[in-house]
């Protein structure tokens, strides 16, 4: 019964940012946009728990220390919509720290297995380059952001299939199909 609330829970809090994320692009007006990205964040960093606790239970140990080493981008990603796109003051420092974990996040899970030697550590990687790579780039306003979500997405949902995790499985897919609507949008804009 836990196992399912935690596939709900976190399943949904990181569909309804990825919705929200869709409906910021497809809004007009820089206030409604402020709006539905400030909303897309803050879901974000609310789903990260249930993920991490799922990927803990499951032994996926480069997935879960990499989906929490990403917080400080999700926070930037925050802070930059709240405040404007100046990178001044905090922002500066966790631009700084979330690009270092992304480095430290992948050398130490290569270090830790001493290389890849699994196909769940190739997912694994996946879904942390996708995350790390996509808050980033999201947090700084780039579409490139976006094709890092898919890719993360994708290999979170064969992981998930293959550990039986369902409802997790297709929240993913659902992302998938919501963040290539954001792309396509966001570039069609810009």
């Amino acid at each position: 019964m836990v196992n399912l609330f935690l596939q709900f829970a976190g399943g949904l809090f990181y569909l309804l940012n990825k919705v929200f994320f869709a409906m910021a692009e497809r809004t007009k007006g820089h206030r409604n946009q402020q709006t539905w990205r400030m909303a897309a964040w803050m879901f974000y960093l609310i789903g990260v728990p249930f993920w991490v606790f799922i990927f803990i239970s499951e032994h996926n140990w480069i997935a879960a220390a990499v989906e929490t080493s990403g917080v400080p981008a999700i926070l930037m990603g925050y802070i930059i919509v709240w405040r404007g796109n100046g990178t001044l003051g905090l922002c500066r420092g966790l631009n700084y720290f979330a690009q270092c974990m992304i480095v430290t996040g992948l050398c130490l899970s290569l270090y830790d297995f001493g290389g890849l030697i699994t196909l769940n550590q190739v997912m694994e990687i996946g879904i942390a380059s996708g995350f790390l790579f996509g808050t980033y780039f999201l947090a700084k306003s780039k579409s490139a952001g976006y094709i890092w979500l898919s890719v993360g997405n994708a290999c979170a949902a064969l992981l998930m299939m293959w550990q039986e995790y369902y409802v997790l499985m297709g929240q993913q897919i659902i992302s998938i199909l919501l963040v290539s609507d954001a792309y396509r949008i966001h570039n069609r804009r810009n």
